[in-house]
């Protein structure tokens, strides 16, 4: 008969599971189960074992029958008992009996050695004293009930601040009411598409990210490409699609925002053919040589679906993003989100609403936004002095900058990158495989990636891989 345990009775002492099984009692039974929990490398050495009282209350025995079982295999040599130390496991080379079981060292991840991929922040200035402090007052005032089910839309003092929030720093216009929260934009269109809310076609702009069009291609939604100039997005190519998904703030990658004559075009064009416009608010907040952009959501609120994360503006860690809906359309979606498994960590949407309330979230964008700046500005010196002719575009706001090259030259210079440890994207990577047009060469270049540190060395590494004149 085996004897299980899993949780402890009792507050004291550390948990073990053991199983007691075979003949010969359960002192026998202890014996066994320890000594082969030591052997296979479950019970490392040096970890602790529970106090005799604490197993014994665990597995239902006799604390003599414990204490018994650990003298025995101390007197083994399994494991060691010392005055105010308490019971452990004996430490060795390797596991006592048995086959010589050898030690692997766990595999390890070989990253490039400079990383200018697009799509994330500078991991080491996430703000871990404030988040903290944040952290702690949210979870000092949260209600009981915010520790119960919880509600699928989010939590209201998160949709209350982003509303807030949104509305000041954005432009847009919406109640609590009409946000709810998601884990990012790649949920959101989960929560749209695959959700049934919305069908197809859809129009996309000509380039984007590959990722994006997966998540739509598994719900059999068909994208259309929409060509691109300077102006952004050519709406005027809109015709027969159910919705259009934009990048308007600052296109991804090719950058710059939607002419203000194409914002106006795309809302007249949804309230005509009853669609919706799906705004990306990819890297909104990240400007620097211009006025801030305002979100096409104010223009017509019950024309457009925006779309928000922290992922650029904080981490990607957070899985934090909201939809801001048409109200038609928030009853769908929360039936779209179903069970709870899919929503977000509620102590992490009471942290990041005392973050905005209390004005840390604003603090740390301006410090961010000054040090992108200054990192686009290196990146801009050292183009003009080791590759004067190579044009860089799409600077004015984001997280990255597209450097123009030779025709003909985009995929040497991504090989040649990938040779010195420099990793960064093709701009034929994000372009849609229905675009029409030219497709010219160039390289998408992270700048916000890198440590600071590392930054200078990531940018030399850079320059030493671009092809000449």
């Amino acid at each position: 008969m085996a004897y299980s345990w899993v949780n402890s009775a009792e507050p004291i002492g550390a948990d073990l599971h053991l199983e007691l099984s075979g003949a010969g009692g359960r002192r026998a039974a202890l014996i066994r189960a320890l000594r082969e929990a030591v052997r296979g490398g479950r019970l490392a050495p040096g970890t602790r074992l529970p106090p005799y009282r604490s197993l014994a209350a665990d597995l239902g025995v006799a604390r003599n029958t414990v204490a018994d079982a650990y003298a025995e295999l101390v007197a083994e040599g399994w494991l060691t008992a010392r005055q105010g130390s308490g019971t452990r496991v004996a430490q060795r080379v390797e596991p006592l009996g048995g086959a010589r079981v050898p030690r692997k060292a766990p595999p390890r991840a070989h990253g490039p050695r400079h990383d200018l991929r697009q799509g994330t922040p500078d991991a080491s200035a996430f703000p871990r004293v404030a988040w903290a402090a944040s952290y702690r007052r949210a979870l000092t005032r949260a209600p009981n009930e915010a520790f119960g089910p919880g509600d699928p839309a989010g939590r209201v003092e998160l949709r209350e601040a982003l509303a807030e929030y949104l509305a000041r720093a954005r432009g847009v216009r919406t109640e609590p009411s009409r946000i709810v929260v998601c884990s990012g934009f790649a949920h959101a269109l989960r929560l749209l598409f695959h959700g049934r809310v919305l069908r197809g076609p859809l129009a996309v702009e000509s380039y984007g990210l590959g990722f994006h069009r997966e998540v739509l291609a598994a719900a059999s939604v068909r994208t259309v490409p929409l060509a691109l100039d300077e102006d952004g997005a050519r709406v005027d190519g809109l015709d027969r699609e159910r919705a259009v998904l934009l990048t308007p703030a600052h296109q991804f990658p090719t950058g710059g925002p939607l002419r203000p004559e194409r914002r106006a075009a795309v809302v007249d064009w949804a309230r005509a053919r009853g669609g919706l416009v799906l705004e990306d608010d990819y890297d909104g907040e990240f400007r620097y040589d211009r006025k801030p952009v305002g979100a096409v959501q104010g223009l017509d609120p019950d024309r457009v679906v925006f779309i928000g994360s922290v992922s650029k503006s904080l981490s990607p860690a957070l899985r934090l993003g909201w939809l801001v809906l048409p109200e038609r359309l928030v009853e769908a979606v929360l039936e779209a989100k179903g069970e709870r498994e899919a929503w977000a960590s509620v102590p992490d949407q009471l942290a990041l609403a005392d973050f905005v309330v209390s004005g840390a979230y604003d603090r740390h964008v301006r410090r961010m936004r000054q040090r992108y700046r200054a990192r686009r500005d290196r990146l801009v010196a050292a183009l003009a002095v080791h590759a004067p002719h190579i044009e860089v575009t799409g600077i004015a706001a984001g997280l990255h900058a597209v450097l123009r090259l030779p025709p003909g030259t985009e995929r040497s210079a991504v090989k040649a990158a990938a040779w010195r440890g420099v990793a960064l994207d093709g701009l034929a990577a994000f372009r849609h495989p229905e675009a029409r047009g030219d497709a010219p060469d160039g390289l998408v270049v992270g700048y916000a990636t890198p440590p600071e540190h590392a930054y200078g060395a990531a940018l030399e590494a850079l320059c030493g891989v671009l092809p000449p004149a």
